[in-house]
């Protein structure tokens, strides 16, 4: 058990005075990259995270016998549900895998019930939105809205000159990696390691309402045949889709196994709500599971698939529980951006999108 939770206060929060602009300017920037990829493409895209590499059907056992702090929201009592996990990269537009970028997870889990978050009435679902490091790369929404509007710039231009970028980029974060230092900059400009991404461990990044208290989330393999992929090298060879590739093979002969994993604040200064880009020391406060995720053998990416979940589904952190509200500038800013984006994407795809309700598996 770790040092005692501290319970939310709305004092925690600290909007900023310019946070109306910001949103407004993300929204007008996130259009911008799905304007330019439609123009390309001729089919609505995510802003971010555009290209998925899995799409997994899945089931999320909530876990018994959770210390109180931990018993709380989804995870109050045990439970078992659906659930749908998307692995993506970072790049608003859908680029050959040489180009290599953070990784991101989505997991949505279905058959939810209780108190909703604003906007999401009505549904049963929780979604839960990570990326493949313990913190944001920007502060704020301030921040962040500088850090993508220089992604925007790069929008469907230049893929072979990308792929050149990142290969030496990739060269740069090795040589870091080896005196144990890593890079987020060099990492989002490109220099991801080109590993496997199923071995990687994914985080929420930022705050979110812990029923009283406070939490950032994580989902780490936990199957043998998960875990051994970490750090593990993936060969280009000329493939534009290796992630695709990979997650195929190894789902047509395997299942996996995930731990979702709770890390609660126990210190205010050390753990910072309006600091995104803060790492909160896992001494203080270790990740502790609350949930597995499980994954039989399948098909791990389709085209059927995709039209399902790429195009049919939307994920978003303000889609669950008000137990689970998220928190602190960047989590203000994403609702109604990714409400925006998500509409823009139906209603260029014709294709309505679809709040899943279902019973837990038998």
């Amino acid at each position: 058990m770790p040092m005692t939770p501290i319970a939310f206060h709305p004092d925690m929060e600290r909007p900023e005075d310019d946070e109306e602009r910001v949103r407004d300017e993300l929204i007008a920037t996130l259009r911008s990259i799905s304007d330019t990829t439609f123009a390309h493409s001729g089919h609505g895209l995510r802003s971010v995270h555009a290209k998925s590499h899995g799409l997994l059907d899945v089931t999320v056992e909530t876990l018994g016998d959770l210390p109180a702090p931990y018993a709380q929201g989804l995870f109050a009592t045990p439970g078992r549900y659906a659930g749908v996990m998307r692995f993506s990269t970072n790049p608003g537009d859908v680029l050959d895998d040489g180009v290599s970028a953070p990784r991101g997870l989505a997991l949505k889990v279905i058959g939810v019930e209780g108190e909703r978050l604003p906007g999401s009435d009505g549904e049963e679902t929780q979604d839960f939105l990570m990326a493949n490091a313990p913190a944001f790369a920007a502060r704020n929404a301030a921040a962040f809205l500088k850090n993508l509007k220089l992604l925007a710039k790069t929008t469907d231009r230049a893929e072979t000159a990308k792929k050149g970028l990142s290969s030496v980029l990739r060269a740069v974060e090795a040589t870091i990696e080896a005196f144990g230092g890593k890079s987020a900059t060099v990492t989002a400009l490109g220099g991801q390691p080109m590993t496997q991404i199923l071995g990687e461990t994914f985080f929420s990044q930022t705050p979110f309402l812990y029923g009283r208290n406070v939490a950032k989330f994580s989902i780490a393999p936990m199957s043998p045949d998960l875990k051994a992929l970490e750090g593990a090298s993936v060969s280009l060879d000329g493939r534009a889709d290796a992630h695709r590739d990979e997650i195929n093979a190894f789902f047509r002969a395997n299942g996996g196994e995930w731990e979702l994993r709770v890390q609660l604040l126990t210190d205010a200064e050390r753990m910072p709500i309006e600091d995104a880009s803060s790492v909160w020391p896992e001494d203080e406060s270790p990740y502790v599971a609350v949930a597995r995720i499980r994954a039989e053998p399948q098909e791990g990416w389709s085209p059927a698939k995709s039209a399902r979940v790429d195009d049919g589904l939307s994920f978003s952190p303000w889609r669950g529980l008000a137990a689970h509200r998220p928190l602190g500038s960047v989590n203000r800013v994403r609702r109604a951006n990714y409400e925006s984006s998500a509409g823009l994407r139906a209603e260029r795809n014709s294709c309505p999108l679809n709040a899943p309700r279902a019973a837990a598996p038998a």
